[in-house]
């Protein structure tokens, strides 16, 4: 039985246990798995809202959203991940459809955008994301924006 609980909050509403826990699982999978040193306090964590799965304090999977004119003129999700140990789960997929549905309710619209890695282009386009044409490096990985109308 799984023992996996679903949170969304803003920066403010997070724990120190929390906000340590999103933070470790960013850190391993951008920097240590993904080999891409940058600088993942950015100072957007505390305009976002995020969302994550967790399991006895761990994070499994994690996103952040935000509201219009932040990122992009358009509403968005960035930090998009899922853990080592919990892939091949579909929590990605739940991930992403919170996201889309947390962005709709609270936000009032359906347009995002996203900048994606290349190798997840057709997983976000099950979601409604279309290819922009943008594509780009970033930190060595090809990446794509997409935009859902």
């Amino acid at each position: 039985m799984s023992n996996i609980i679903w949170k969304i909050k803003t920066f403010d509403e997070f724990t120190v246990p929390e906000l340590y826990a999103v933070l470790k699982a960013r850190i391993n999978v951008f920097v240590i798995e993904q080999n891409c040193p940058y600088p993942d306090l950015d100072d957007y964590d505390q305009k976002a809202v995020h969302i994550w799965a967790e399991e006895n304090g761990e994070v499994l999977a994690n996103c952040r959203i935000f509201d219009q004119g932040i990122k992009y003129p358009e509403t968005s999700i960035g930090r998009v991940l899922t853990t080592e140990k919990a892939r091949g789960k579909n929590l990605g997929r739940q991930l992403i459809a919170y996201a889309v549905e947390t962005i709709e309710n609270r936000f009032k619209t359906t347009q995002v955008r996203i900048s994606a890695q290349d190798y997840l282009l057709k997983f976000y386009g099950e979601f409604g994301f279309e290819d922009t044409g943008k594509k780009y490096l970033e930190d060595g990985i090809p990446h794509t924006e997409m935009l859902r109308k």
